[in-house]
């Protein structure tokens, strides 16, 4: 009788798991089946933004249901990024933000409102941006080696303007301080534009930014451009050196990627991150929507866009604790 009970019990285990396993495909299969969310923790306006809406409505069609965008800023991307991860894990609600919502709020916050390593699972990057190293015409250098020269000369004397403490625009800065052995000092405004503008005004001496902002500026001779922070020149200005051409290794970019809640389906990931790679090798989209916001299409696989997140976490982990860069 044991045997026979023991046997039940083991057919039983084995039709529960069974179920299961069948539960996430089903579920894949019918996703979606109502209007997709995709919260964006900046205002509107912004390449988080263009992005966000760009790949919405190519995914609303390729998926066949509605993607609604909810911008939700505040606390450097902290309010948007917490409503992704206490969301239910169905597919229904994604995040697309930047590099400093998956990597550098970790290292800036003693106390995060979510956990980017376990509260949300990386489902496809999406594109990258090169930045600019650019200065006020009056600043004396025409190269990075002749603006390191003159830092070297006068530490702490050239102002460079930031979009917020931890911003990409700072915490480059503070890596080339550190791989010159030169000080400069931050000035830190609320978003890129105030700064950019105090900048052409002569209010401050330089920074580092997307290509895209300061192009119209720097053509008509307004800010020098010394070098930009891709891996490579930049064929549409072939004649600009990289910042690496001077510092091996050394690159400025902003990036973007699409995330899901932890615990979301891996059949709904693999789905979600398929369509979005497939989005980003079109050439009409790449046309319309990245190239004139000069953003290069990094659309991955989940397990890429999660080794990126590793390196780059390290990579900023490192420079924050050992600069000491908070944000209370």
């Amino acid at each position: 009788m044991a045997g026979i009970w023991a046997r039940r019990a083991r057919c039983v285990g084995l039709t529960l798991a069974t179920l299961l396993c069948l539960a996430v495909p089903a579920a894949a299969q019918t996703y979606p089946a109502k209007p997709i969310r995709v919260v964006v923790p900046y205002a509107a306006g912004g390449i988080t933004d263009i992005l966000a809406r760009a790949l919405g409505e190519r995914l609303g069609a390729a998926l066949g249901q509605p993607v609604v965008i909810d911008n939700r800023p505040g606390a450097n991307s902290q309010v948007g990024a917490e409503i992704v991860a206490r969301a239910a894990p169905d597919g229904y609600t994604l995040l697309v933000s930047a590099d400093t919502t998956f990597v550098m709020n970790r290292h800036l916050y003693a106390k995060l409102a979510y956990n980017p390593l376990t509260d949300i699972v990386p489902v496809s990057g999406l594109g990258i941006s090169p930045q600019a190293l650019v200065v006020h015409p009056s600043v004396p250098a025409a190269s990075v080696t002749e603006l390191v020269a003159l830092a070297r000369a006068r530490p702490g004397e050239l102002n460079y303007g930031t979009f917020g403490i931890g911003s990409s625009g700072h915490l480059n800065i503070v890596l080339l301080q550190s791989l010159t052995g030169t000080r400069f000092t931050a000035v830190h405004y609320k978003g890129a534009a105030p700064a950019l503008t105090d900048l052409l005004g002569g209010h401050i001496q330089m920074m580092i930014v997307s290509i895209g902002l300061i192009t119209q500026a720097w053509q008509t001779g307004q800010l020098k451009v010394l070098g930009f922070g891709s891996a490579a020149r930049i064929a549409t200005f072939a004649n600009v050196p990289t910042i690496a051409e001077t510092l091996p290794g050394f690159e400025a970019a902003s990036w973007y990627g699409l995330a899901a809640p932890a615990g979301t389906p891996p059949a709904i990931v693999a789905r979600l991150s398929a369509e979005t790679q497939k989005i980003f090798r079109d050439a009409v989209f790449r046309d319309k929507f990245l190239a004139p916001n000069m953003i290069f299409s990094i659309a991955s696989t989940p397990e890429e866009f999660a080794q990126r997140i590793k390196a780059d976490d390290a990579k900023w982990g490192k420079v924050i604790k050992e600069a000491n860069v908070r944000v209370e």
